[in-house]
Order: C-alpha cells, then sequence, then structure tokens
C-alpha cells in the first residue's frame, strides 16, 4: 500500500493478496462491508469493530457562532457528527511504533 492515504483500491489489494479472493471479488467485498457501515451509522447506530474502535453519530445543538471576517454572530443550525473512538488495543499500537 503506498503513500499516506489508504483507499479502496488498497483495501481491496489487501483483500486479494491477504485472503486469496480474485480481485473482483475482494473490491466487492470491501465495498460490502463499507456499505453496511455507512447504512448503519445513517440509522444512528453505533458501529463497534473490536480492538479497532467505534463510529459513533452524535447530535450537536444549535449554537451561536462568529464570522472570523466580520465578526458578526451566525446562528449554527443543529446537526449530526460523525466520532471515531479509537479503542485502547489500537491507541496502543500506535503509540508503540
Amino acid at each position: 500500500m503506498g503513500g499516506n492515504t489508504i483507499t479502496r483500491a488498497d483495501l481491496s489489494e489487501a483483500v486479494y493478496k491477504e485472503v486469496g479472493l480474485s480481485r473482483s471479488e475482494s473490491a466487492a467485498l470491501v465495498e460490502s462491508f463499507l456499505n453496511e457501515i455507512s447504512k448503519c451509522l445513517e440509522r444512528g447506530e453505533t458501529v463497534k469493530l473490536s480492538s479497532f474502535g467505534s463510529f459513533v453519530v452524535r447530535q450537536k445543538n444549535e449554537r451561536i457562532g462568529r464570522n472570523p471576517k466580520t465578526g458578526e454572530e451566525v446562528p449554527i443550525p443543529p446537526r449530526k457528527v460523525l466520532v471515531f473512538k479509537p479503542s485502547n488495543v489500537l491507541k496502543n499500537k500506535i503509540n508503540t511504533d
């Protein structure tokens, strides 16, 4: 896998090499996996991946922000945000390398 950014193609290639599926089957598997995670998050569900972390959808309330150019106060509407919380196992792996 090259560079600092991992793409779907990189993940598919890793599955191809590691599992031994064909390239098209590997791409379909990765796509299916990512689609399932997306669907769960759209429904507001938490996605927990053991030894990796959790993806959580959080609701942010309306608040007042400030336009940095003009200093004018502007209301920021309520919205949902996606948060990733890494597991302790992943944190330890990152910090030991």
